[in-house]
């Protein structure tokens, strides 16, 4: 950790994984958690190769494989730089990192978790289970909505969309329908109050943006 802290660059010539594939997925997570940042200059392929401890051919290569994939472009006799277009989550590490400190109280190692998740995310979608699971979900709101029914008093009066209701009722579609947008309307202030919070929480950085700042720093 001491090492990615002062180059974010650094790789481990011991892992399973290609130092190439290595490489590819750290400027990968620097790009999409905006560590690089939209229009940035990345290092040459000999800066580059420096840092990371490779040759130019595999910098060379990756560079063309993040090409391909739109996260960067070449520009003739200027360098490398992160695309324009692509839009970056800085909430992406924070999930990470959570998930991360989570598989550390459990004592997993980070490759445990990075397999397993690449694992699942790999699984076809069961169809015949979504339906079941949409069922039950409908199930549940209609068992909630009774439960719930006597505070539909504090909901404020203009809200625009699902309507007051105090009796207990299986709810058809439409009504599910404005229940979502409902629900949708509130999401969306509580995500306004996260991206304020997300804001205020930009000094407290994960481990790539503490190494990026360590190199900026540097340099």
């Amino acid at each position: 950790m001491a090492q990615l802290e002062t180059n974010p660059f650094a790789l481990d010539p011991h892992d399973e994984l290609p130092l190439g594939l290595q490489l590819s997925w750290r400027l990968r997570a620097l790009i999409r958690t905006g560590e690089l940042r939209a229009g940035e200059r990345l290092p040459s392929f000999r800066r580059l190769a420096e840092w990371a401890g490779v040759n130019v051919g595999t910098v060379r290569g990756v560079y063309e494989g993040l090409e391909e994939e739109g996260l960067v472009v070449s520009r003739h006799g200027q360098g490398t730089f992160v695309a324009e277009g692509v839009e970056a989550a800085p909430q992406l590490e924070e999930i990470a990192s959570e998930a991360l400190r989570r598989a550390e109280e459990e004592g997993f190692q980070p490759r445990d978790l990075a397999i397993v998740a690449i694992a699942c995310a790999g699984m076809p979608e069961d169809d015949s289970e979504v339906l079941e699971v949409r069922q039950e979900l409908r199930r549940q709101i209609a068992r909630l909505e009774a439960e719930l029914a006597s505070y539909t008093a504090h909901l404020a009066a203009d809200l625009p969309t699902a309507p007051r209701r105090a009796v207990a009722h299986v709810a058809g579609v439409e009504e599910l329908e404005e229940t979502r947008d409902t629900l949708i309307a509130q999401l969306a202030a509580a995500q306004r109050e996260t991206q304020q919070e997300v804001r205020r929480r930009a000094a407290d950085r994960g481990p790539l943006g503490r190494a990026m700042s360590r190199w900026r720093a540097k340099r």
